[in-house]
């Protein structure tokens, strides 16, 4: 949409050549949007003395209809019109914008061309011709129309803006953003130029530029609520939650019907621990467009965090909706499918990924021949990713790889896992600011031979940078816990039990079996020994105590109908929790209290430091796995400190990660192929104690030579696939699956 000064240009220009019809046109358009401008008026007036001839009326008319949006009636009149007048630029101008209105593009085309030929310098015409191209899968047509506009009249803005856009849909960002900056330059009062330059840049990772972008397009139109809307977005990226939350908030005073700002405003509620408020926030944005998946997801998401699971059934019209709307993480809990779950991903990667570039990175060999390793994620920090994969980091040959950690997580202070990671690694590098291209380059520049992603689709990624190629072999490890769904990540890390043979059906990367575990852990891990007693976390000093550490949004009604009735059939047990927040408490005791069961024979425990956490894990009997999410980093936990884990072992990769953990802590007994098989072990382990004292103490006893807790064994089968992978490209080969002992 052209600038207010660019559209008095034109009228005045188009009045000079004497066609005041189109000079009517343009001056009725800026009233439309500044009724109180006077400049247009005054023109308008002088422009309207009557001229007393049929033909005039007849197009005022046609103007009018136009205006009122009536484009049927216009394309009507405009015919007879253009039957009359075949060289009125004007009416072959307004006459093809109906037909374009309509979709009738070739005939809009043929429209354009005439009224071109009226008034070689009608630009506008010249625009609307591209718009008709573009329409008709004609790009390069259009391209070079707004490049001969461009070369004619040196002062259109709007040729730029529009050429711009283009340039954008076809992935030409930087181009793109020259053409933005330019129609800025000549029409400093261009809203749209800014707010798309804006969302160029968002998307570009260029968030402090989206922002400036962002800010000038409100102060040009305070009441632009998408503007204000994707600022709270990029201030949201930057972790300033509360500046985002006023952005959302004002968005919606500007458009209450703006369901982003709706979903955006949960978001940022959620991340403050309001999360009674977020769920409002997403149902209303559900209630104002029911056919938004996103949205509903986000709803769904936020209610399991509650664990409000009254309107769970409604994830079916969540798969139902557009893939690439529906976060694939967010999908884990409600559906075991790896099939579905594909599909959300290839979906979402097809959204969320960076174009693929023109060149592809081809590192010279390393002068030392070491493996040049870059790992990028954002939780570099005291976070259960690190507590998994510090010994990896620990461990590694520095004789033969050379080690790269990219941290794009938000500026922290320097936490005790963050500090140590930096005493283990030669090379830390902060990402955190820089654009995806100045990643790109960093990357290319370090001469990376394989890169390798922590993150996958959860909170903070970037793994989008990937679509760019940072390596010539890239990868999925430990981040998510299933497909990125995006031809660009060449393999993903599992093992035969969370991913047995015909799983490769449900990935797009190609499958690196370890033998053990896929996953890292580190045999260090400090645990603190309990001092206050099973009294001192309110635990019945003889009764048994079934423990399920998992975040609550993983627990759903089918273990927790197994859970009640276990308690109900061990008199003096309870269910130790993992503290979340008071909804969740709240909904979990009304639930028990509806299936019989004491509230007060749940107990929720705070957080404290994770090596406190290990040391009183000791103090349960058994740990309750959830079933379509399991425990990861919580199950490890649970084994390391001695607490044996119970599974169901599920279809997806996320439902049988415990599964995995357990036949690597030699314990494969407690991975159960069926709810009933799940619910009856349970039952039998709570009543026959010297079963489950055997089971504690063979996992006492093998703790530190089982293969998932012998870290440096693990190091070696992962340092191994690294080789394979790096030795396959060398000569040459695509990437393919295989297995490492």
């Amino acid at each position: 949409m052209a600038g207010l000064e660019s559209l008095l240009i034109k009228a005045k220009g188009a009045a000079r050549r004497g066609d005041a019809a189109a000079a009517r046109a343009i001056y009725h358009d800026v009233l439309q949007r500044h009724p109180n401008n006077t400049r247009a008026r005054a023109a308008l007036k002088a422009l309207d003395e009557p001229t007393g001839t049929p033909a005039q009326l007849r197009f005022d008319a046609l103007v009018a209809a136009y205006r009122d949006g009536d484009m049927a009636r216009t394309a009507r009149e405009g015919a007879e019109l253009v039957r009359q007048f075949p060289h009125s630029h004007g009416v072959q101008n307004l006459y093809g914008a109906a037909l374009l209105a309509l979709g009738e593009n070739p005939r809009a085309e043929a429209a354009f061309r005439a009224a071109i030929a009226a008034d070689g310098n009608a630009h506008a015409s010249y625009n609307n011709l591209a718009v008709a191209l573009r329409r008709q899968g004609r790009d390069e047509d259009a391209e070079a129309i707004y490049r001969e506009v461009i070369a004619q009249a040196p002062m259109y803005a709007d040729a730029r803006y529009n050429l711009a856009n283009l340039l954008e849909q076809h992935g030409r960002d930087e181009e793109a953003g020259y053409y933005f900056a330019q129609a800025i330059a000549i029409d400093p009062n261009y809203v749209d130029a800014y707010y798309n330059l804006g969302n160029l840049n968002a998307k570009m990772e260029r968030r402090e530029d989206a922002i400036a972008c962002y800010e000038w397009a409100i102060h040009l139109r305070p009441e632009h609520d998408d503007a204000i809307n994707n600022m709270g977005g990029e201030l949201l990226a930057l972790d300033q939650v509360d500046a985002a939350l006023v952005c959302f908030e004002r968005a919606l005073v500007a458009n209450p019907l703006n369901t982003m700002a709706l979903v955006n405003r949960g978001k940022a509620l959620s991340l403050k621990g309001r999360h009674a408020e977020a769920v409002a926030a997403f149902r209303k944005a559900v209630a104002l467009k029911p056919t938004d998946g996103s949205a509903r997801l986000q709803a769904l998401f936020e209610e399991a965090h509650v664990c409000d699971w009254s309107k769970r059934g409604e994830y079916a019209l969540v798969a139902g909706a557009e893939v690439g709307a529906v976060q694939p993480f967010a999908s884990l809990p409600f559906r075991d499918d790896p099939a579905h779950q594909l599909e959300r991903s290839k979906g979402c990667a097809a959204k969320m990924f960076a174009p693929r570039p023109a060149t592809l990175p081809s590192p010279e060999p390393a002068s030392d021949g070491r493996i040049r390793l870059g790992y990028f994620s954002a939780d570099f920090h005291n976070h259960a990713t690190m507590y998994l994969v510090s010994g990896l980091f620990r461990e590694h040959d520095a004789s033969r790889f050379d080690v790269h950690l990219y941290s794009y997580g938000p500026q922290q202070e320097e936490d005790a896992c963050r500090a140590r990671l930096k005493t283990e690694v030669v090379h830390f590098t902060e990402i955190g600011a820089m654009a995806d291209d100045d990643v790109l380059a960093l990357a290319r520049a370090d001469n990376l031979d394989i890169a390798i992603d922590l993150k996958g689709f959860t909170r903070g990624t970037r793994s989008r940078l990937f679509g760019q190629r940072l390596a010539p072999v890239q990868v999925s490890y430990m981040g998510y816990p299933g497909t990125l769904g995006h031809p660009s990540i060449d393999y993903f890390i599992a093992d035969a039990h969370a991913l047995p043979p015909g799983g490769e059906a449900h990935f797009t990367e190609k499958i690196v079996r370890l033998a053990g575990s896929y996953q890292a852990n580190d045999n260090t891990r400090a645990i603190v020994p309990d001092t206050l007693g099973r009294a001192g976390w309110n635990l019945p000093e003889t009764g048994f105590v079934f423990a399920s550490f998992n975040h609550t949004y993983k627990i759903s009604p089918a273990e927790w109908d197994i859970w009640m009735r276990l308690l109900r059939g061990i008199e003096g047990s309870v269910l130790w929790l993992l503290r979340s927040n008071p909804w969740a408490e709240a909904n979990l005791k009304a639930e028990a209290q509806a299936r019989g069961v004491d509230p007060a024979r749940l107990v929720f425990a705070p957080s404290v430091p994770h090596a406190e956490h290990l040391g009183r894990l000791a103090l349960a009997d058994l740990f309750l796995d959830t079933f379509a999410v399991n425990a990861h980093t919580t199950a490890s936990d649970a084994l390391w400190a001695g607490l044996p884990v119970l599974t169901l072992t599920g279809r997806q990769f996320a439902a049988r990660v415990a599964t995995s953990l357990l036949h690597a802590a030699d314990l494969p007994e407690l991975a159960c192929a069926s709810a009933a098989d799940y619910e009856a072990s349970a039952l039998a382990l709570a009543r026959k104690p010297e079963r489950l004292q055997e089971l504690r103490a063979r996992l006492a006893a093998r703790r530190l030579h089982c293969p998932l807790f012998d870290t440096a064994a693990y190091v070696a089968r992962f340092e191994r696939a690294l080789e394979a992978m790096h030795a396959r490209h060398l000569a040459g080969e695509a990437p393919d699956h295989f297995e490492v002992d």
